[in-house]
Parts: C-alpha cells; structure tokens; sequence
C-alpha cells in the first residue's frame, strides 16, 4: 500500500483528510478524519470512501465518483446540495467536501478535504430563530404604526375630501377649457379649410358654365369640352371633400364597422393602383414591388381608402416625371405596404402633428386638400389594429408605411 508520512501536513489541521485511490480505497487520513467519524486510522485504511457517506447515498457517490475519475479537477463536491458523512455508531452528520486529484508514481489520486457543517448548522438555526423572533417584532411594530397611521388618516380625511373636490374641480375646469380652446381651433382651421375647399371649385364651376355658353354660341367645341373637364374635376374634388367629412363624422361617431373577408392582398393593392394611374400626373410612374403570394383577413374597403388616399398624396405631392414606388412585404407577423414619392417631403417641424384633423404642412398652402385624409387614414388603420408610420425628409421624399397583422 502506498503510504505518505503526514504527521506534519495532516495531523495538525482542523480539517479532516484523506486520500483515495481511483477505486474509492481509502489509503491515507488525518488523525483529524479519524477523530470525525470514529474510525481508527487502521480501519479507515481498510476502507472504502463510501463506506463514510449514508448507505442510501453510496450507490450514488460510486456513479458520482466514477465519473469524477473520467475528469479530475479541482473544486468543490456537490455545489448546490447537501453533503452528509456516516460515522462508525451510524450517526448522520452534515459536511463540506473539496476535492483535489494528483498524480504519483503513474498512478491517480484524489485528496479529499472534509469539514464539519454541524456547528455551523446549529448556528444558522438559531440565526434563523432569531430573525423569526425579529419578524415578528417587526410586524407588531408595524401593526402599531399601522394603528396610529389610522389615527392620523382618520383625523384628516375630511381635509383630504375637500382638497380632492377642489383638484378634480379645478381639472374639470382645466379640461373644459381644454376642449373650449380645441374646439375654438377646428372651428377655425374648419372654416379657413372649407372657404378655400369649396370656394375655388365653385368659382372655377361658375366660370366654366359662363364660359361654355359663349363657346356654344360661338361653336368653340373643343373649348367647351376643357371648360366641361375644369367643372367635372371640381365636382369630383367637392366630393372628395365631402365623403372625407362624412367618414370623419362616423369616425367620431363610432359607426365605423369592420367587415372581414379573406382576400390575396398583392392583387388588390395591383387593382387599387391600375384605378389610380388615370390621375397621375404628367410623366408619373407607379411601380409596385409585390411580395409572395399573401392571403389577409382583414377589411378590404377600409384598407382600400387608407391605401388609395396615402397613393393620392404621392400623387399629389411628387412632382411630374417623378416615379412612386409601393412596396409590399411579408415580415414576421405583419403585412407591411410603403408608399414612396421623391416628391417636396415633409418639413420637420410640421412632422409631429401630420396626423391631426385639419393639419396641413407648411409647403403644401397651394395644393388642394382638407387636412383629413392623414387623419383618416391612421384612425381606419387603427381600427384594422394595425399601425401607420413614415419617413420624410424635406424637398426629397416621403415614405409612408402600413404595417397589418397576419
């Protein structure tokens, strides 16, 4: 048997120690480990390391111990778990287990550090004792703070009413005015909106009409047929206006109702455009990037507004000879439609208010439109629970998003 002399190294330590061979036979130990577990140093030399854990762990720290072997390196046994050892009158103690393996002579060795828990142990159940009693010191301090908390809450309450009905009047005041002053300010962007809206197509119609019976008169058909084209393009403004205000009024009504259907997204939005390239501009392209084939349930009609609207803006915002792009694509969980122009683009100061009623950029003071279509748009994507964003950068270009649910 392989034998060490360890009077110096292992029988002054407080710690037990022992060393084993790769088949878990114990070959040396410390007077210390033989003090611990009752064992002569005789014995314990004749034994195996399982022989010092419970008899219903040795089976599972022969497995252990096997794979141990398979990879010896330093560290701490059982991290995470107790450890428990077996002394010679069967008595279960708790310790700590730090291993570290050698080499000697060819063959492979593991020294075992040992330490006692059962003092600590017995010193942590009285700290926790403790804190129990502290425990419940501190909840009948606060049972006692509780009380005089009620005390002092019940000689105030009154107070407190009072000062709360004096907040919630003043707010209601606040809010009152609030509304006042905002409904002072649609009132007004309404009327400035609807003189110039309707003003300009009714003079242009009063014109023509005057102009077509001279023209008539004098048998100038080609003149009567551009004045006849002049009055149909400001009915169809008027009414644009007009379905824009009644979808503005449902909105604010609630009357808005989805009406779900499945359909393939990319030909509708193909058709919406096909309708649309007759009031392109001169030179305008409208080029459609469609994604893969992609069924939607969803409410046609409501989308079919949203889209149609944001595609007349790029119309109406690019220049002529410009090209618009609408591009379709399947991302994760949602159906995403941009609508790029290289039109004027949006100034920046006027970006964070495009989606309020009656707002209109500052560049756009000589284009027709009411301020409602943006407002309309996002309030029918909000209600396909969807979400509307853009892009804009002045003088080159607006990119507006629809992003859909799956």
């Amino acid at each position: 048997m392989y034998r060490y002399d360890f009077n110096l190294l292992f029988n002054n330590k407080t710690v037990g120690i022992i060393i084993v061979n790769k088949n878990g036979d114990i070959i040396e130990a410390n007077s210390f480990t033989s003090d611990l577990f009752g064992y002569s140093h005789e014995e314990l030399t004749k034994m195996s390391v399982e022989q010092l854990v419970p008899a219903q762990s040795a089976k599972n720290h022969s497995e252990y111990r096997e794979k141990y072997e398979k990879n010896p390196h330093a560290r701490v046994m059982g991290a995470g778990i107790e450890l428990y050892g077996r002394r010679k009158d069967e008595s279960i103690f708790s310790v700590e287990i730090s291993l570290s393996p050698f080499v000697k002579d060819n063959q492979s060795f593991t020294t075992a550090f040992i330490i006692d828990n059962s003092i600590r142990k017995q010193h942590e159940a009285k700290i926790n004792k403790q804190n129990q009693e502290l425990q419940l010191i501190k909840k009948e301090l606060q049972q006692l703070n509780l009380e005089l908390e009620d005390k002092v809450v019940q000689r105030t309450s009154e107070l407190e009413d009072t000062l709360s009905k004096l907040r919630e009047s003043k707010n209601e005041l606040k809010d009152a005015l609030d509304k006042e002053r905002e409904l002072g300010e649609l009132k007004s962007r309404f009327l400035s909106m609807a003189s110039h809206e309707f003003r300009t197509p009714l003079s242009t119609i009063l014109s023509s009409v005057g102009l077509i019976k001279r023209y008539i008169d004098n048998k100038q058909t080609e003149k009567c047929e551009r004045h006849i084209d002049r009055i149909k393009s400001s009915v169809e403004h008027l009414n644009a206006v007009l379905e824009d205000f009644l979808s503005l009024g449902k909105i604010e009504e609630g009357q808005i109702k989805m009406n779900n259907e499945d359909f393939d997204i990319n030909e509708e939005i193909e058709n919406i455009v096909v309708e649309m390239r007759d009031l392109s501009r001169a030179g305008q392209t409208i080029i459609v990037f469609p994604s893969e084939k992609t069924i939607l349930f969803t409410d046609k009609h409501l989308l079919k507004i949203a889209f149609s609207n944001l595609l007349s803006n790029a119309i109406k915002f690019s220049p002529e000879y410009s090209t618009i792009e609408v591009i379709l694509e399947k991302e994760d969980q949602q159906f995403k439609i941009h609508v790029k122009d290289y039109g004027m683009g949006i100034p920046l100061d006027d970006q964070k208010h495009l989606f309020l009623r009656f707002f209109r950029a500052s560049n756009s003071s000589n284009i027709q439109g009411t301020g409602l279509g943006l407002f309309i748009v996002k309030r029918y994507i909000d209600i396909l629970k969807g979400s509307l964003s853009f892009v804009s950068t002045p003088n080159k270009g607006t990119t507006i998003t629809i992003a859909l649910p799956l």
